[in-house]
């Protein structure tokens, strides 16, 4: 077995992992990188792409944010559409947060750019690792074991970044008695279609339908991203694109249904929708970060946007440590780092309650769109919606 020594052991390489990795490496700070999955598999995941302000500047301060700025699109509020009269209204974001604004930017390039900037650089990674376990992390001494093309490695460091998501082994191997799980699984899910045609407005459109949440979104100005909200009793086989079109456009306005633009899907799959959290997120020196420490219905667009958090809480923590000795920021990530997940969990948890159908209760619809109504007609309403979207200080 082949012994290896680092300051930080980070068990992921998606956005959580990358970013974490990234921001310790400019500091100076070693760090290894261990993946179950091959980079050509990490970049063919499709995942979200609207990023928060707080993201966008983590980005920039990682020094990769050129393509961000070059290709990404601003978006400096959203439309929501409700009732059988498609009654709309538009939510200023910059106008109502003091200038922040959104940046639709695909997850899939912003993982381009991460592994770019990994690879160019000369700290260690290990992709397609198996039997990945990290051990004795209640201990002074842990260490993350793996085998990588055929020969056994011992990462011996001081600290294990669980970035592996809800599936990976980090949290798994955490003793079930030590942590606390909430969870909500939601009865519908999101059929959605990625194709390479021009978007159906500049700015992201969600819907309240009575036959189901809508959501016209983009990666680019020449890539879209539509959803519909389905049961979970839906078979994707039983979809063809030609399907998902027709629905698309029955289900929206005549104006904006004039405006879809068609085309082949590059990818299709229906997404069900759940709540999950975590608590706590360290467990002596395993940190857990992203989807292994907690998930959100993408209604909110928080995903993405709080593992980079996660990664740059747990970065700052680490900094301070390593630089001045004091653990207090690492003391308090767990703490302070829920607190910021469980307002993202609320506002993801709203806004899915407020869009989606729900059942068919006369009684709820009419209370949903009523709340809409007084959203889309008050300032202070349209206020929380922007200043949660664009992501709370």
């Amino acid at each position: 077995m082949k012994t290896l020594k680092t300051k930080v052991a980070i068990i992921g390489s998606g956005p959580a992992g990358l970013i974490l990795g990234q921001l310790l490496h400019n500091q100076g700070i070693d760090n290894v990188v261990i993946d179950n999955k091959s980079q050509d598999y990490i970049l063919g995941r499709i995942r979200a792409g609207v990023l928060e302000q707080s993201t966008v500047d983590i980005i920039r301060e990682l020094g990769i944010s050129e393509r961000m700025e070059r290709e990404g699109l601003v978006h400096n509020g959203f439309t929501m559409i409700w009732g059988d009269d498609y009654q709309r209204q538009r939510i200023p974001f910059t106008e109502l947060t003091g200038g922040k604004v959104m940046m639709v930017y695909g997850q899939t390039e912003l993982t381009k750019d991460l592994l770019a900037a990994r690879n160019a650089c000369d700290a260690l990674s290990f992709y397609d690792a198996e039997d990945v376990t990290p051990h004795d992390f209640y201990s002074e001494s842990p260490r993350v074991s793996f085998t990588h093309q055929g020969e056994a490695y011992q990462l011996e460091c001081d600290y294990i970044a669980g970035c592996d998501g809800f599936h990976g082994v980090s949290r798994q191997s955490v003793p079930e008695q030590e942590m606390t799980v909430y969870e909500n699984a939601y009865p519908f899910g999101w059929l959605g279609v990625l194709a390479d045609v021009p978007p159906v407005s500049d700015e992201v459109v969600y819907q309240h339908h009575q036959d189901g949440y809508v959501l016209c979104s983009m990666r680019s100005s020449t890539r879209s991203r539509y959803y519909l909200q389905v049961s979970l009793d839906e078979k994707l086989e039983d979809w063809s694109v030609d399907r998902f079109w027709t629905e698309l456009k029955r289900r929206l306005p005549d104006d904006l249904a004039e405006k879809v633009v068609t085309g082949p899907a590059l990818e299709m799959s229906i997404a069900p929708l759940r709540s999950f959290v975590c608590e706590p997120i360290r467990f002596g020196n395993l940190f857990l970060l992203g989807d292994a420490a907690h998930i959100v219905p993408p209604t909110g667009a928080k995903g993405l946007n709080l593992a980079a958090s996660d990664a740059k809480q747990l970065s700052d923590g680490l900094l301070q440590f390593y630089n001045q000795g004091h653990s207090e920021g690492l003391d308090q990530y767990s703490s302070k780092a829920l607190e910021r997940i469980w307002k993202a969990e609320r506002f993801s948890w709203w806004m899915t309650s407020l869009f989606h159908k729900l059942d068919d209760s006369a009684f709820r619809q009419k209370m949903q769109l009523s709340e809409i109504h007084y959203l889309a007609h008050s300032k202070a309403g349209q206020t929380t919606i922007a200043e949660n979207f664009v992501g709370l200080d």
